[in-house]
C-alpha cells in the first residue's frame, strides 16, 4: 500500500541559490507589457505574482538559460470564483484528472509554515524572468516550496501537453462502422 508520506508533494528549500523546476516564489516581479508602444518604448507595468518555475532543471543547473520560464499560481478558489464549471463535481474531477489543458492543480500543502489549499498553475500566462532576479530572490526569501518528483515531472508533462496542442483545420471524417 502506498502512503502519502512515501511520496510527499513538497519540500522546503532554505535560502539556496539553486533553481529547479517546480520551485515556487512569492512576490516575483513580472513586467507585463500593455501592448502599447510610446516613443519606441514598450509600455507596461510590473506586477508581483506567486510563480512556479517551468524551465527544465538540467537547463538551470548547466547555465543553458538566462531567461527562466515561470507561470503564475493561484489558490484554486480564485478559478472557481471566475468559472462556475470548476465549482461543480464534474469540473473538480476534470481538474483532478488533468483534463483541463490550460491549468494544472497542485495538491494541498501541510508543510510547517506553508499550510496551503489546492493551487492551480495557469499555463495560459507564462513569463520569462531573468535568472539573476530569481537568484537574488533566493537570498531574500528565507524559505520556499519546491515540488518533488514525480509531481514535478507531472507538472512538466502537463505543460508540454498544453504547449504542444495542435488544432486541425478540418476534422477527421466519421469512421464508418465496419463489420468483419
Amino acid at each position: 500500500m502506498v502512503r502519502k508520506t512515501d511520496y510527499p508533494w513538497y519540500s522546503i528549500v532554505e535560502k539556496s541559490e539553486e533553481l529547479l523546476q517546480g520551485d515556487i516564489y512569492l512576490d516575483c516581479p513580472i513586467f507585463v507589457p500593455s501592448g502599447e508602444i510610446k516613443d519606441d518604448q514598450i509600455q507596461g507595468e510590473q506586477i508581483e505574482y506567486e510563480v512556479i518555475i517551468l524551465s527544465q532543471s538540467c537547463d538551470l543547473e548547466n547555465d543553458n538559460v538566462d531567461i527562466v520560464l515561470v507561470s503564475p499560481i493561484y489558490p484554486l478558489e480564485e478559478l472557481q470564483k471566475v468559472n462556475v464549471f470548476y465549482r461543480s463535481s464534474e469540473g473538480r474531477k476534470a481538474l483532478e484528472q488533468g483534463n483541463t489543458p490550460g491549468y494544472h492543480v497542485l495538491n494541498i500543502c501541510t508543510e510547517t509554515d506553508f499550510n496551503r489549499p489546492h493551487y492551480f498553475v495557469d499555463f495560459r500566462n507564462v513569463f520569462g524572468v531573468h535568472k539573476s532576479v530569481l537568484k537574488e530572490m533566493c537570498k531574500t526569501q528565507e524559505k520556499r516550496l519546491r515540488i518533488l518528483p514525480p509531481y514535478r515531472e507531472h507538472l512538466a508533462q502537463a505543460f508540454a501537453r498544453f504547449f504542444m496542442r495542435v488544432g486541425l483545420p478540418v476534422e477527421i471524417e466519421k469512421i464508418p462502422n465496419y463489420t468483419a
